[in-house]
């Protein structure tokens, strides 16, 4: 079975509230069928059901499952303007009226008032305005700062801990993080294999030195990470700083790190430097492993969120859809 598959079988069990914001869209109605079709959780639409139901019509799609929020309708905005205030005071009253005017903001308040489980979006809205509209409403969890993205990916013929299964961070997000910044993308990324795929994390910091083979200003940046890490959660199996071969090849880091190491030869999660290494490493694995890859799940948000590709196939956009799900099971980010 693959990962996918039973990750939908996870999903199914337990089915959440997904609210889809960008429902001009083709292939989001056609996701939103895609979740009825298999069970796995009801699609909340925002907008006018008129106007959707008709264009789901003419794609063949029935929303008799969908249920909606009209963010046009004043008097639903009223009721969800008064449910937000009894709860939160993070937004005035008329922000929230305003706020709700646009789509992917109303979808983001849905989720923090309970309205929905999760948000899907990104075929419209750019990363960044669905990241600042979660930041803005949703929130961070709680003793994070940063937002970043981890994705897992299948490589043909690699034989690790978790079989051919790899997961990558942060590869879509943080341009240049900090030593604090890459503490949240190990810690987040640790707490998402767990709680997504039940895999124990062993963490590798990457980089172009093993043990301190090199030394350099940026190296310095990741020891500093891992100090951190292990001050915030002293349990979290973590070390580096590792090349990639000592990091995932027993026999390389048997030679490369001379020291005791429940991670060297044998991590199930690798922590990228900085994005251009994330972004440069995700598309060779991709083009010349011949890997699939899942995601990206964005990770540091209070709940669960995830943005799509703009240019992403249903199947793609089914998998990210997938993973919320099954993360929207274990209730509120940590």
């Amino acid at each position: 079975m693959s990962l996918l598959e039973t990750l939908e079988q996870k999903a199914r069990l337990h089915p959440k509230r997904v609210v889809f914001p960008e429902c001009d869209n083709e292939m989001i109605l056609k996701a939103a069928a895609e979740v009825v079709a298999r069970k796995i959780g009801q699609p909340v639409l925002i907008g006018n059901s008129e106007s959707i139901s008709a264009r789901a019509v003419e794609l063949g799609i029935s929303t008799e499952a969908f249920s909606f929020f009209n963010n046009s309708n004043e008097q639903q905005l009223e009721e969800l303007a008064d449910e937000y205030k009894a709860r939160f005071d993070e937004l005035s009253r008329k922000a929230v009226l305003r706020k709700a005017k646009d789509p992917v903001n109303c979808a983001m308040l849905l989720v923090k008032t309970g309205r929905a489980d999760c948000a899907a979006a990104g075929r419209e809205y750019t990363t960044a305005e669905v990241i600042v509209a979660a930041q803005n409403i949703i929130g961070m969890q709680e003793s994070f700062s940063s937002i970043s993205s981890l994705g897992i990916v299948n490589v043909p013929g690699f034989e690790g801990p978790e079989g051919q299964l790899l997961a990558i961070a942060d590869c879509a997000v943080n341009a240049a993080p900090d030593a604090d910044e890459l503490a949240d993308i190990a810690i987040s990324s640790g707490h998402t294999v767990k709680t997504l795929l039940g895999w124990e994390p062993r963490i590798a910091m990457l980089s172009f030195s093993t043990c301190g083979s090199t030394e350099h200003e940026s190296i310095d940046v990741i020891r500093k990470a891992i100090d951190i890490v292990h001050g915030r959660v002293p349990d979290l199996k973590i070390d580096g700083e590792f090349q990639l071969d000592a990091a995932i090849s027993p026999g390389v880091a048997a030679n490369k790190v001379k020291r005791e190491s429940d991670v060297a030869g044998k991590a199930n999660v690798l922590i990228f430097p900085n994005l251009h290494a994330g972004n440069i490493g995700v598309k060779l694995i991709q083009l010349f492993g011949q890997a699939d890859a899942y995601g990206p799940v964005l990770q540091g948000f209070a709940q669960p969120i995830c943005d799509f590709s703009r240019s992403a196939p249903l199947s793609e956009m089914m998998g990210n859809i997938i993973m919320l799900i099954v993360r929207a099971q274990h209730g509120k980010e940590l």
